[in-house]
């Protein structure tokens, strides 16, 4: 690889100092390398888009960047996180291997959510953690009701639910107990938030499967409210009768990977604190 773009997330590099450090070093080596902090301004025949930040500033890249197929390399500037593979102090080394073209690409599955109101579609997004649904307002949990491939599967009363793509697993579905699936499967899960039964419990699906869930009434008014986001961006107001469609993406995002050590290996580290 010799053309880069660098996307950096300001808040996390507020001066701009390690970003202006890894474009000189990639400078010094003979690559050719843009620097953006909303990506606007830079070229679309780039060969690898290097993400600065944490594990948000990637899935904002990959909303960005999924059209034009270029793949992304993550350096974890913040603290905890999953989607980059190396922090600050393993840059220089990482870029080393993208220049010498020591990489694998792993291909990894995106939702793409639908918003229906009244049979109409009134919004659409894709996603490569999760869509979630959250109550709205005040302290009242919403009855969602949930098919799958058009057939019933169940009722949830809960805050809300995530449905996460394997990817999203060690994200928010994580934090609501939901299961940690390696980030290559092509799986849909779906996880409730804090359920007011106690038998409710994450359901891992095919990734060829299509969820569909509508808010149901309320149990103290007659309309329920909730917000749907796509990555924790993007949020959209529903109400009762209103569905969310929730399939795979005609899209994936591409992530570069340079060294061999297994996903068991990187989330024992992880949850280790190491």
């Amino acid at each position: 690889m010799k053309r880069f773009g660098i996307l950096r997330n300001t808040d996390k590099d507020k001066k701009g100092t390690f970003t202006k450090r890894l474009a000189k070093y990639l400078q010094s080596k003979g690559a050719e390398c843009i620097i953006s902090d909303d990506g606007s301004n830079i070229p679309q025949d780039v060969e690898c888009f290097i993400v600065l930040g944490g594990d948000g500033t990637l899935l904002r890249a990959a909303k960005k960047v999924v059209d034009s197929g270029i793949p992304l390399f993550g350096i974890n500037l913040g603290t905890l996180g999953y989607l980059a593979e190396v922090d600050r102090n393993g840059a220089l080394k990482a870029m080393d291997c993208l220049l010498n073209d020591q990489y694998l690409i792993e291909k990894r599955m995106m939702l793409q959510g639908t918003i229906v109101h009244n049979g109409e579609v009134i919004a659409r997004d894709i996603a490569l953690n999760d869509v979630v649904i959250v109550r709205q307002g005040h302290l009242r949990v919403v009855n969602f009701m949930n098919n799958v491939n058009d057939t019933y599967l169940n009722s949830y009363k809960a805050d809300g639910i995530i449905l996460s793509t394997a990817t999203g697993s060690t994200g928010y579905s994580l934090s609501a107990g939901g299961p940690i699936v390696s980030p290559e499967a092509e799986v849909l899960l779906m996880t409730p938030i804090s359920p007011h039964t106690l038998n409710t419990r994450s359901i891992v699906f095919q990734g060829s499967d299509r969820i569909s869930v509508e808010i149901g009434q309320g149990n103290t008014v007659g309309i329920a409210e909730a917000n749907v986001s796509f990555d924790g961006d993007a949020y959209i107001s529903v109400g009762t009768g209103d569905k969310i469609i929730v399939e795979r993406a005609g899209k994936q995002t591409k992530i570069l990977k340079i060294s061999d050590i297994s996903f068991l290996e990187i989330l024992r580290k992880k949850m280790a604190g190491t």
